[in-house]
């Protein structure tokens, strides 16, 4: 209802805005901020669009403004009412099993589509600083070790981003944390039009932020909303596909974009790539779990009816819940790392930072290696591009193994083929071999195996935490592979990964740690109800609460 100027509307996607013409209000300052930006962009054409050092004029600076406005009244639009999502007493009971198992239909598909467009926009954002710092460093006359801290910077960003925006999404809702994103997507492109390279750096942090923050809100939506028997095989294909997608897009944006408008052009990308996201709103429902812990159960029945094909969203109803009371109760971080999701947490942290040590350290620093050893420059090369093809093609069958064997059990597989493959690895370094057929087999089953290690953590985390903490445990594995990404250049920095075995050995250690700890703590989620998921994991606790006793 209408109270004190606040435009409410019930609809089939669930929350509305708290206030949609503050946020249309504030789409259009964003907007008109960004284009500000855009003369002097445009003057510098003659000069290769390099604006270095250039003075900022009064539109840019009343653009500035105009993006901070725009930002702060969009977001206060786009956020549901505090008392609304505080009333009715606490979580409604209901019955998921309608929506758990409909079958698949336009509006899951639908979903599908724009959470796949919305994730590979959201790769692009860090997939194109490869691109960007060659031009950048040349136009700022800065070294490429300099210009390396803009790549630091926004992996610092999508770190933070990632455990803010999850707090976010379980605080105020899973639709609101992805539209935020787009806002600061739009806000950001004027990096493409900063004079100086210290303005791109703050830039960078906010871009990295809203980016690494969108990627565990679209797997929490799309674990809470599809049918459980899809749910596994769609989580790891939206990861597959999207990002690859979003280092397609990245790729071919350089290619067209960069010869013509510089390398700034690629920054400027998010005021279009960011309206669309907010463009297919429309498109993007609240979750129903969410809606129904916090109490909005009339909403939650019509974003059900939606998906399930229920004609009569009244026909829905709570007789029995199926969400227990501990699943409505947990949150807060603490949680995570105390409460009983204790013990998987750590071990999906501590592979995500092993992870993102290979992925960002000794991935990078092979071909060095492979050099070192006597292989050929070019030789290197080709051999890392070869065995990249196998990890995209093991994709598929990462994703028929989560969801027809065992969705836990694939992750300690590719956790142990990980393991398997560093410790191949470190017998080459301390046997200097070089033979060219072993290192091929051994550096193509590291990358499809590794990548099967990626395209399945967040996914499984998204279905192991309660409703009211999913979010923020996503976010959190999320954010544990971008640290260990951090962990990985600062090692690089200090010299850590000039010797093939040291570092492949020590790579290795942690992620054996992490197998062992999710061999015992981890639960299968094949086939199975986010809700029956949780009553395992309160069993357990009150097993170990009655042992200790």
């Amino acid at each position: 209802m209408p109270n004190n100027g606040t435009v409410e509307q019930m609809n089939s996607n669930g929350l509305s805005f708290h206030h949609p013409i503050a946020f249309w209000l504030g789409c259009a300052g964003l907007v008109a901020g960004v284009l500000s930006h855009v003369p002097m962009f445009m003057h510098a054409s003659h000069m290769g669009y390099r604006m270095a050092g250039m003075p900022m004029d009064t539109a840019m600076l009343i653009g500035m403004g105009l993006i901070l406005i725009g930002l702060v009244l969009a977001a206060y639009g786009l956020t549901p009412r505090l008392k609304q999502l505080k009333q009715a007493g606490g979580a409604e009971q209901l019955h998921f099993h309608v929506a758990d198992d409909a079958k698949l239909n336009r509006h899951h598909w639908t979903l599908v589509t724009v959470l796949i467009v919305a994730l590979a926009v959201d790769v692009m954002k860090p997939a194109t600083l490869g691109f960007v710092i060659p031009g950048l460093a040349d136009e700022y006359d800065i070294s490429k070790q300099t210009a390396g801290w803009l790549a630091f910077v926004a992996l610092t960003g999508t770190t933070v981003g990632s455990v803010v925006w999850g707090r976010i999404a379980d605080a105020l809702g899973r639709r609101a944390a992805i539209l935020l994103s787009a806002l600061i997507f739009i806000g950001t492109s004027i990096c493409g039009a900063m004079p100086s390279f210290e303005w791109n750096l703050a830039m960078c942090f906010l871009m990295g932020a809203s980016a690494g923050g969108l990627l565990p809100i679209t797997f929490t939506l799309m674990a809470e909303t599809v049918p459980t028997r899809h749910r596994g095989w769609l989580l790891v294909a939206l990861g597959g596909v999207g990002t690859s997608a979003g280092y397609l897009l990245a790729a071919g944006a350089a290619n067209v974009l960069e010869p013509l408008f510089s390398w700034r052009a690629l920054w400027l990308l998010g005021l279009p790539t960011g309206a669309l996201i907010i463009i297919l709103d429309r498109y993007i429902p609240e979750s129903p779990r969410f809606l129904a812990a916090a109490g909005l159960g009339d909403q939650a029945r019509e974003v059900m009816a939606k998906f399930s094909g229920v004609v009569d969203p009244a026909s829905i109803v709570g007789e029995e819940t199926t969400m227990t009371k501990a699943t409505l109760n947990s949150g807060g971080m603490e949680m995570l790392f105390r409460g009983k999701h204790a013990p998987i947490t750590w071990g999906l942290v501590i592979c995500g930072i092993s992870w993102g040590l290979i992925n960002f350290g000794f991935l990078l620093w092979l071909p060095a290696n492979l050099r070192s050893m006597g292989m050929d420059a070019g030789a290197a090369s080709g051999l890392l591009a070869s065995s990249a093809v196998f990890a995209v093609l093991g994709i598929p069958l990462v994703t028929w193994l989560y969801h027809r064997w065992s969705s836990i059990r694939t992750l300690v597989l590719f956790g142990a083929l990980t393991a398997a493959s560093l410790t191949g690895f470190f017998l080459m370094g301390l046997l200097k071999l070089q033979s060219t057929p072993v290192i091929v087999t051994v550096t193509a089953l590291l990358l499809v195996s590794s990548s099967g290690v990626i395209a399945m953590l967040i996914p499984y985390a998204a279905e192991i935490y309660p409703v009211r903490l999913r979010a923020t445990g996503t976010g959190v594995i999320a954010a544990s592979s971008k640290f260990g990404g951090i962990l990985g250049a600062l090692c690089a920095v200090l010299g850590l990964f000039g010797d093939l075995s040291m570092s492949a050995i020590g790579v290795a250690i942690p992620m054996l740690i992490s197998i062992a700890v999710l061999l015992k703590n981890g639960t299968d989620t094949r086939g199975r109800g986010l809700e029956a998921i949780q009553t395992e994991f309160s069993s357990r606790n009150d097993i170990a609460s009655s042992i200790k006793l």
